[in-house]
């Protein structure tokens, strides 16, 4: 029974991160928000690292794939995510996010032999598109306008985040649950650090108390403290119940948007929510269980093939 509760307040969590990253990213540009949202994430899950004596990867192997993970599960999506958001809903932002794993799954077939793209994740993969082609039809009709775009960052976010499970899930290996998310937030803020200052001015910004607090909450909740909840179901749970996380995302995102932002929910955006939902199931239903069972070992850094958020 605990180990739902956890499941449900990180699906909670990491659905409320879009609403926070809608009320900062208002009043914060996104390189900066991006660089303080991973250094304060870092810096919080460094404490918990030396507390817990975590031992630090002393090969170039591990840290030029901490470096990978933090580009493709940090840099990109969260900058793409954050700039999305200054244009679209945060409900729709946690809609079209959720077609990470129909990404993933794509990857996975060009790039491992034992990932293959069955009929039966193929029909997966199409529903889920169809479910993002029916996001983007208002857009579509008024033209290539910014919320366009703003709804295309999105999408190109949740295929960083799907390579970016590719690349845990082949060589991260080894690397602990504390000191993955630690390395690739790390790497992502030293990346992050000059964008900030060569395009955002950081230090001329004054943001408001409310965006400042929605970047300090996204930071220690919604990615280091999640982070943490993440790691503890796949130790606890194993792989298969802890992606189940995939699909209550989405569903609380907009919960909160409409909540709290007073977001309208359109019918385009439940339909589209519906399908990708039926399909990213389809697709986890698929999945070879010997997958599945390998990926919940104590050493394993993402929980399965189609599970790994960084929201």
């Amino acid at each position: 029974m605990f180990a739902w509760f956890i499941l449900l307040l990180l699906g909670a969590i990491w659905g409320a991160s879009y609403m926070f990253i809608k009320i900062g990213g208002e009043e914060i540009p996104p390189f900066t928000f991006v660089e303080a949202r991973t250094l304060i994430a870092a810096i919080a899950l460094m404490v918990v690292l030396v507390l817990r004596k975590e031992p630090i990867p002393r090969t170039r192997r591990a840290w030029l794939t901490l470096t990978a993970m933090g580009i493709f599960n940090g840099v990109i999506p969260y900058t793409a995510i954050t700039w999305g958001e200054t244009h679209i809903s945060s409900g729709l932002a946690s809609i079209l996010t959720a077609a990470m794993p129909l990404f993933t799954v794509i990857f996975a077939h060009f790039w491992t032999k034992d990932e293959r793209l069955t009929i039966p994740k193929a029909v997966g993969v199409a529903l889920g598109f169809i479910g993002v082609v029916v996001l983007f039809i208002p857009e579509l009709q008024r033209g290539f306008q910014l919320e366009f775009w703003g709804q295309f960052a999105i999408v190109i976010a949740a295929a960083s985040y799907g390579l970016a499970t590719l690349i845990a899930h082949k060589y991260l290996d080894g690397v602990s649950h504390v000191m993955a998310p630690t390395g690739q937030l790390l790497t992502a803020s030293i990346i992050m650090l000059p964008l900030s200052l060569v395009f955002d001015n950081p230090l001329a910004l004054r943001p408001s108390l409310p965006a400042i607090g929605s970047l300090l909450i996204l930071a220690l909740m919604g990615t280091s403290f999640a982070y943490v909840l993440y790691y503890w179901l796949i130790e606890h749970t194993g792989a298969t119940r802890t992606s189940l996380v995939t699909y209550l995302i989405p569903i609380t995102g907009v919960m909160w948007g409409a909540a709290f932002l007073g977001e309208s929910i359109e019918w385009q955006a439940i339909v589209g929510l519906l399908l990708i939902i039926a399909g990213v199931g389809l697709v986890n239903r698929s999945s070879a269980e010997p997958h599945r069972v390998s990926q919940s070992s104590p050493s394993s850094s993402v929980p399965s093939m189609q599970g790994n958020y960084g929201k």
